[in-house]
């Protein structure tokens, strides 16, 4: 029987394969001119499209991540201001990638309304690229 697969796992094998897909597009030239953080912001919006091609690739998976553990909100500035129930859902959706995936949680995010989505995505970017960037996966 096959042992579950921590939610640590789930992040590390999500961030590689994000990692690999900026790699890829920036040296295909698929995102012009996308560093930095807008580069794994478009990642994040190609994740459900490379996600099953890719994690197969990755093999096995290294120590849990360490996720930016930060006191200020993880909402983007232009989501500070959106209605408590708006933020709420942006939070549980970071909640959901970071706990079963970045996949299982742009899946959920399809319910939502457009506003959230983008929020959530760039939400996602900001806590996610400081520990692509400290771990080196980006070129």
């Amino acid at each position: 029987m096959d042992s579950p697969i921590s939610f640590e796992q789930t992040l590390e094998s999500d961030m590689k394969t994000l990692a690999a897909e900026i790699n890829r597009s920036q040296e295909l030239k698929d995102v012009k001119n996308a560093e930095g953080i807008d580069a794994v912001k478009e990642a994040i919006k190609a994740f459900p499209r490379f996600e099953a091609s890719t994690a197969a690739a990755n093999g096995a998976v290294s120590a849990p991540a360490a996720v930016h553990d930060d006191t200020s909100s993880p909402l983007p500035a232009y989501a500070q201001s959106a209605a408590p129930e708006v933020k709420l859902e942006i939070e549980y959706l970071l909640d959901v990638a970071l706990h079963k995936g970045i996949g299982t949680a742009l899946a959920e995010s399809e319910k939502s309304p457009y506003f959230v989505q983008d929020a959530f995505h760039d939400a996602l970017a900001g806590r996610i690229y400081p520990e692509l960037q400290k771990r080196g996966l980006l070129k």
